[in-house]
């Protein structure tokens, strides 16, 4: 590596981010960037260790130690090159993946690991402030067409991969612009919706073509539209949430994580939602929108019910709404703060932890259940009942059972509850019933792990849509792999890259 000793002579430091009371009054990004100094020092640290393990902790197969190598000695073009290789949207995975490379780190065994997510979100930004990405579109058309449902990251990964090779792409979309869960599932404050439109932009200039408000399946002869396109690769995500279905349901209040942040996200794109006056810290009554029956928590008590990356969106947008409080429940405990027994390293330890957002201001609970919603006389919410509960832990750590706490019922005042504990399966109605896709025993679209195929010959399942709810680094890893079975029914070989051919080659 550049620097044999940097692991030893500077720690993990992360760039400063804009104070709390500064960022809650917009929904930009807020993390800043290293120096010069810094991201070199920061890439010293990769410590040219015997077998790199991050390469397996990545779901993509990330070449790390060659671009933090790369980075160390400014050679933008190819760090970049290096971080491309595998992965076809950096600058997504650089702002919102929780990094399961940096828990496999070999130098994370006894000290702070590499900064590896905050170096690629550096590489892929310094590129593109130096022109080294540009589109790319193929000298020769294969003749093959793909019709690819879903722009998600799963389906933006396929339809790159499968463009990048020659075939002509149309990627479908129901809503009305592309980017699935990066455009309105994230918030702008994680990643701004700029960043999406940048890449999106740059895909169709390499002849991808994008046709949204089309819920394929929705209408029309869906046989006749899978028969009219050589392959098909659905990638429409995981879309249906899980519920909590309890006396009270039916009040007004109650909301499922999603619309409401896929409310704000449009609010903030401006695609004809625009807020009136954006909140500020002087007035917590000011923030109106033009958006009939917009769900909005401003000078109200919320209450969250999830704990994960979902749940902690909905905590930063309510803050940022001007909500008059926010508490974020989660039936589990509280998770150790180190790894322990059950959670060797090289894993991705379960341990507790605090996200931007819960450090912008909320009460969190660990090991709280709720029994039923209250409401006034008007049928809108105004209160919760909640009980404590204990866990039975099983040998290997593992919660198994729980228990109501005696005594610990209790009303809780709420008039905005968001429900954010994570999807079910994907939605069946349009193509998956029309289309006769099969299913499998969890409920997703049953394709083997070999090759992605579902039943139908030339239709292909990748990201959520198959493995079920997981993270953005996973669902590009589904995109590409698909990708790659595609483009080898397509033409009995394929040229594009294979996570494991990559991992393989590099881990010794």
């Amino acid at each position: 590596m550049g620097k044999d000793t940097g692991f030893k002579e500077f720690d993990r430091e992360l760039p400063s981010k804009i104070s709390v009371a500064k960022r809650l009054d917009n929904y930009d990004e807020f993390v800043g960037k290293y120096s010069d100094e810094k991201l070199n020092q920061q890439a010293a640290r990769c410590m040219n260790c015997g077998v790199p393990f991050c390469h397996s902790g990545c779901p993509l197969g990330n070449v790390i130690p060659e671009f933090n190598d790369a980075v160390y000695h400014a050679k933008w073009e190819e760090a970049y090159t290096i971080l491309t290789s595998t992965n076809n949207f950096p600058e997504f995975t650089g702002r919102i993946c929780p990094a399961p490379c940096e828990s496999a780190c070999v130098l994370g065994i006894n000290k702070p690991a590499i900064a590896i997510e905050e170096i690629e979100k550096h590489i892929i930004e310094i590129a593109f402030e130096k022109g080294l990405v540009k589109a790319s579109t193929p000298l020769v058309r294969s003749g093959k067409t793909v019709a690819v449902i879903g722009s998600g990251p799963a389906g933006l990964a396929a339809a790159a991969q499968l463009n990048k090779v020659g075939h002509t792409v149309k990627v479908y979309e129901r809503d009305d612009q592309p980017g699935g869960l990066l455009r309105y599932g994230i918030p702008d404050f994680k990643l701004e919706k700029s960043v999406v439109e940048r890449r999106v932009n740059l895909m169709k200039e390499s002849g991808i073509e994008f046709i949204c408000n089309t819920e394929v399946g929705k209408d029309g002869d869906v046989k006749k539209f899978i028969d009219g396109f050589d392959a098909v690769v659905l990638a429409g995500g995981s879309t249906i949430p899980r519920n909590l279905n309890m006396p009270g349901r039916e009040l007004n209040g109650i909301h499922f994580a999603m619309d409401f942040l896929k409310q704000q996200n449009k609010v903030n794109s401006k695609t004809g939602l625009q807020p009136v006056s954006k909140p500020n810290s002087e007035s917590k009554a000011d923030y109106k929108s033009v958006v009939p029956d917009q769900i909005v928590a401003t000078g109200k008590d919320v209450v969250v019910i999830g704990g994960g990356d979902t749940g902690s969106d909905c905590v930063g947008t309510s803050n940022r709404q001007k909500a008059k409080s926010v508490k974020q429940f989660e039936l589990m405990g509280k998770a150790p703060v180190d790894r322990n027994d059950n959670m060797p390293w090289p894993n991705y330890p379960m341990i507790f932890r605090v996200s931007s957002s819960q450090e912008e201001g909320c009460e969190r609970f660990f090991g709280i259940n709720t029994k039923e919603f209250i409401g006034d006389n008007k049928g809108q919410l105004k209160a919760i009942v909640v009980s404590d509960v204990s866990w039975e832990i099983d040998g290997t750590g593992r919660p198994v059972k729980f228990t109501e706490v005696p005594d610990s019922t209790r009303e809780i005042p709420c008039q905005l509850l968001l429900i954010a504990m994570g999807f079910l399966h994907p939605q069946f109605e349009g193509i998956l019933e029309k289309g006769g896709i099969e299913l499998d025993e969890r409920s997703n679209v049953k394709a083997r792990e070999g090759d992605y195929k579902t039943n139908v010959s030339n239709v292909f399942a990748a990201g959520d849509m198959r493995r079920g709810q997981s993270l953005v680094v996973w669902a590009i890893s589904e995109g590409r792999e698909a990708a790659r079975k595609v483009d080898e029914f397509l033409m009995g070989h394929s040229a594009l890259e294979s996570k494991d051919r990559i991992i393989n080659a590099n881990s010794f």
